[in-house]
């Protein structure tokens, strides 16, 4: 029996409900999606669901306690709370520009952790 799923894309502002069923031969039928994109976001999303996390971290030497901060590409749902153990740890001194390298290779999965702003010294 094929199974259904309710969705809400989040690809584009438009946000369409769709319903992702997998079928009894092992595929996949999105139904509701207004472009391409969500076709394949509604498999994605119910094979392998991935995320941009955004946070923070400390800074000491800043003009404020905590800096922006979030993944430079998207990573497995399932590893955010584990990320999270890792960027909590994080301690960086002022200053910082907006792209640098915060964490490397974050969890071995490729993906590094970026600050999405700039903070001068104080």
């Amino acid at each position: 029996m094929a199974k259904e799923h309710d969705i809400v894309c989040i690809v584009c502002p438009i946000g369409c409900h769709m319903t992702v069923t997998e079928t009894d031969e092992g595929g996949w039928l999105v139904e509701g999606n207004t472009c391409k994109r969500g076709q394949k976001y509604g498999v994605k999303e119910l094979t392998a669901p991935t995320r941009v996390l955004p946070t923070t971290v400390r800074i000491v030497g800043g003009s404020l306690n905590r800096l922006p901060v979030k993944t430079n590409d998207a990573i497995p749902k399932n590893l955010i709370f584990d990320a999270m153990d890792v960027i909590n740890k994080i301690s960086i001194n002022a200053p910082v520009k907006v792209g640098d390298v915060i964490v490397k290779n974050l969890l071995d999965t490729g993906i590094d952790v970026v600050a999405s702003r700039s903070m001068i010294k104080q």
